[in-house]
């Protein structure tokens, strides 16, 4: 066995003591721009995945598009979640976003106000009405602008919603707002705010037939400038497991096994 000179013994201890600090370091945080409508459960996941690997997950907020632009510009991050499939079909030449699991499904649905006093119905044509005042997200910033487009497209209405709107607003949250705020009676919305705690009071959801309103996949992407590959992987992991699903329900959205 060769022996060690208390020169070498002392440099090899330095070392080893660094050894775990670097590793810890370096997998440590995570940073995910994240659609605001899955900001609640991506939260619930950060706190129970910090528990878990000792790996702090911070959020950057906003509508999809915004945040696609931020990153980037930006370069630094780990983590995509846009509010629907088609911000990675869209910029995936771009060659920012690789691998992907789907985390759970989004659903457009209508909204009114609690008790749903002016009687709607589940029908995207209510959204015509004269004798109600309606709000809309932009295509150009939030998902639930894009779904809106496109569903609305597809019914060959959506020019005269858009024309009829009250105000045309960036995302989800000002969506919702309008309406605890009286300035509007309804809106086409994603499904899962309905059910967030400061919502439930004020709003009632209208679902939608699946055909009208088809389930969007959220994706949750890697980001090709990662510098903490490993711990973004794991958090993917996590969050299509069984227990990130159950989150993923307790917040109001869909999974494969609701979708049916």
């Amino acid at each position: 066995m060769k022996h060690l000179n208390r020169r070498q013994f002392l440099a090899g201890l330095a070392a080893a003591s660094l050894m775990p600090a670097m590793s810890f370091a370096a997998n440590s945080e995570l940073l995910i721009y994240c659609g605001i409508t899955m900001v609640r459960p991506i939260g619930e996941m950060a706190l129970e995945f910090k528990k878990l690997h000792g790996i702090k997950v911070n959020i950057s907020q906003g509508g999809s598009e915004d945040l696609y632009k931020s990153l980037k510009l930006s370069k630094k991050g780990d983590l995509y979640l846009p509010g629907e499939p088609s911000y990675r079909n869209k910029f995936f030449a771009e060659g920012l976003m690789g691998d992907f699991k789907t985390i759970g499904y989004n659903q457009a649905a209508l909204f009114v106000r609690k008790g749903n006093p002016k009687k709607v119905t589940a029908d995207l044509h209510q959204l015509l009405r004269s004798d109600l005042t309606m709000v809309l997200c932009t295509a150009e910033q939030g998902s639930i602008g894009i779904e809106s487009k496109q569903v609305l497209t597809k019914l060959g209405i959506y020019e005269k919603v858009v024309d009829l709107a009250s105000q045309l607003l960036p995302d989800s949250r000002m969506l919702n707002a309008a309406l605890k705020k009286g300035e509007a009676d309804i809106t086409l919305n994603w499904r899962a705010t309905a059910f967030f705690a400061d919502n439930q009071a004020a709003i009632d959801v209208i679902d939608l037939p699946k055909d009208t309103a088809i389930p969007q996949a959220l994706l949750l992407n890697l980001l090709t400038f990662s510098t903490n590959v490993q711990a973004a992987k794991q958090f993917i992991d996590y969050a299509a497991s069984p227990v990130g699903q159950a989150i993923m329900r307790k917040h109001g959205f869909l999974d494969s096994s609701t979708l049916n």
